[in-house]
């Protein structure tokens, strides 16, 4: 089991023309304060130092503790979609369970 949150919802049609939805599921990782890129050049460096910099000095500049990466994406016309009996909401937070070839979407209070 995961968790998801609902990115983005899009409008499209599929290839007979028919109306749908483009669901975009992500999941979110922490990520390790240990994972540190090494710049390979001298101006890679001193870029990295100048935004290290400004993040001390300016807090409004976040410094990122998760990263979304993209997990599923629902590609359902109209009628999939109320098949579905889900109501997906951006920002929407889903666990997700791959059991016996079904996947199962439990939506989190």
């Amino acid at each position: 089991m995961f968790r998801v949150r609902v990115k983005k919802i899009e409008s499209n049609r599929d290839l007979d023309g028919n109306l749908g939805k483009r669901i975009e599921l992500v999941e979110e990782r922490n990520v390790s304060s240990s994972f540190i890129v090494r710049p390979k050049t001298e101006e890679a460096k001193m870029a990295q130092d100048i935004m290290q910099a400004l993040q001390q000095q300016m807090p409004f500049i976040p410094q990122r503790s998760q990263i979304a990466i993209p997990k599923i994406v629902l590609f359902l016309t109209e009628q999939e979609y109320d098949r579905l009996n889900i109501t997906f909401d951006v920002n929407q937070v889903y666990e997700v369970l791959l059991e016996n070839q079904t996947i199962t979407f439990k939506k989190v209070s």
